[in-house]
């Protein structure tokens, strides 16, 4: 088995969740949010490093004491985006020198396991690919990889920094796996030269899919159904993803 460590940039406040705690450990139909990442990815990977707010760090570290696999938390003083967040986890990340590194948002807890096996399996089949990621094509996209004549992702449209969205669009899932190499060579290449997003003015990370496309292969596959594509950040999404995960549940018993 190919070794990897998990990245979670979890420095949010739960501020649009109208969540008393912090983001991270919100109850999903009981289970805090990020005990469920954690349990979901458990299979795939051997370490995590979770980043988090100075705020709660304590009470997040205590939380992660009896985590299924062993964690570091690394701390993000400034919201500067979640290129930084993610740039944070390398020294803990080089400790363990691993094969592979997957990152994932905090609140992605609908990816179904088969679209993880599938992950594995095509970072399995691609070890010099820059990336691979699961992908979903739905209509009114949060996120839209714009691809050329030849396939190649060329541009990430983000609703949330202005971009004009087309009415259906290909969406990441807020999972990508990268092979050591890449997180450790190619990622801070393009932090050293990456703009800032045009609204918000943070450092994304989303856009390393297009510059890594340019010289490089990134690897996409279908996701088993859209509705991975949904993180948690409002109440309407927390009630749509508990109803998704149950009738998940309904249908495998």
């Amino acid at each position: 088995m190919r070794s990897r460590v998990l990245v979670v940039p979890a420095a949010g406040l739960g501020t649009r969740l109208g969540a008393d705690r912090p983001k991270l450990l919100v109850p999903v139909a009981g289970v805090p949010m990020i005990d469920r990442l954690l349990a979901l990815f458990a299979d795939a990977v051997q370490r995590a490093v979770v980043v988090v707010h100075p705020s709660f760090e304590q009470q997040v570290s205590a939380h992660l004491g009896q985590a299924v696999v062993p964690i570091d938390t690394v701390v993000q003083t400034t919201p500067t985006g979640m290129l930084d967040a993610i740039l944070l986890a390398e020294p803990a990340v080089r400790r363990s020198a691993p094969d592979e590194v997957w990152i994932t948002w905090c609140d992605q807890i609908a990816i179904h396991r088969d679209t993880l096996r599938r992950l594995a399996s095509e970072t399995t089949a691609h070890p010099h690919a820059a990336l691979v990621l699961p992908t979903v094509t739905r209509p009114g996209p949060y996120i839209h990889l714009h691809r050329d004549t030849a396939g190649r992702i060329t541009q990430v449209l983000h609703r949330r920094e202005g971009d004009t969205m087309p009415p259906i669009g290909e969406s990441d899932m807020g999972v990508f796996a990268l092979p050591y190499e890449s997180f450790g060579r190619l990622l801070p290449q393009y932090a050293a030269d990456v703009q800032r997003g045009s609204a918000t003015g943070e450092r994304n990370f989303l856009p390393f899919i297009a510059w890594a496309n340019r010289h490089h292969d990134v690897v996409t596959f279908p996701a088993v159904d859209e509705m991975e594509a949904v993180g948690v950040n409002t109440p309407e999404e927390l009630h749509a993803v508990e109803a998704y995960l149950a009738g998940r549940e309904v249908r495998r018993s």
